[in-house]
């Protein structure tokens, strides 16, 4: 099916570029036109300025964009050009409410919709490995799979439209937890004069081993922040969590706590580093 890829930051390019690869990329859309310009000649695609004559000339369309807002305002704009049958595809991190708000718009013009925000960062989406929690109708599902697969290496059915960004929800605050965890313990052991690097290879190979402390441990331990996953975008999706969290009438103290420390750390101007740049407040960084 051809397929059309608005929004090409650090993820949506990553992803775009292997949806090429894999021969189903046609048409690429971005609001900053020189990027989608100087994509579109790299991948030998068509760069359009409006997405709605995107959305008219492919099957598939994916949205990788930074809000909700943003998500929401090119989902208006695809519907003015879809076909019936089409299918939209939101890689974005939204709250499931926007998602479903989506979906009831497009449904107006016969045109599916799956949310299916993903994880595993730039990387992930350099290297076709992120992970897909998709919310939607499964018959719709397993006809975006052959384009989705070709930048995943894992796609889940987690339910109805708006399962997809719960499921993504509880991989943001997850992500929270991690981050504290392994930046504080980081922090303790530099502290210590530890030889930081031996320090990340022995915990990496036992039982407090994860993704963020093999990918960041290092370079946030020699004050290097590059993203990455940008931490004014997980403060966003961390607001978002708070006010589904509040909607079910549960507490959130390690998010709040999060969320307390980001907002510090973008009032230093700190927000487009990665979220590893946490360690700044656990090592009292300038």
């Amino acid at each position: 099916m051809k397929t059309g890829m608005i929004g090409l930051g650090a993820m949506g390019a990553g992803m775009a570029r292997n949806i090429a690869q894999a021969g189903h990329l046609t048409a690429v859309y971005n609001r900053t036109a020189a990027k989608a310009q100087n994509l579109a000649a790299e991948l030998n695609v068509m760069a359009y300025s409006d997405p709605a004559q995107l959305a008219a000339a492919v099957d598939v369309i994916l949205i990788a964009v930074s809000a909700d807002s943003d998500m929401l305002e090119m989902v208006e704009a695809i519907a003015r050009g879809a076909g019936p049958g089409s299918i939209v595809v939101d890689l974005s991190t939204v709250s499931s409410t926007s998602a479903r708000q989506a979906a009831q718009i497009l449904s107006e013009k016969q045109v599916d919709f799956l949310d299916a925000p993903v994880s595993g960062g730039v990387e992930g989406a350099k290297n076709g490995t992120l992970a897909i929690m998709a919310g939607g109708d499964s018959d719709v599902l397993a006809r975006a799979r052959p384009i989705l697969a070709a930048m995943s290496r894992r796609i889940v059915h987690m339910g109805a439209v708006g399962a997809g960004q719960a499921t993504k929800a509880v991989n943001q605050i997850m992500a929270a937890g991690i981050n504290q965890a392994v930046s504080e313990a980081l922090a303790f052991g530099q502290a210590q004069g530890l030889p930081m690097a031996d320090v990340i290879e022995v915990i990496g190979g036992g039982a407090a081993a994860n993704w963020f402390l093999e990918q960041r441990g290092l370079t946030m331990t020699k004050g290097s922040f590059k993203p990455g996953f940008k931490l004014a975008l997980h403060h966003k999706d961390l607001k978002i969590c708070q006010h589904m969290a509040k909607s079910l009438g549960m507490t959130t103290p390690l998010t709040d706590q999060t969320v307390i420390d980001y907002e510090r750390l973008m009032a230093e101007g700190w927000g487009n580093e990665d979220i590893s740049a946490l360690y700044r407040l656990k090592r009292q960084l300038k």
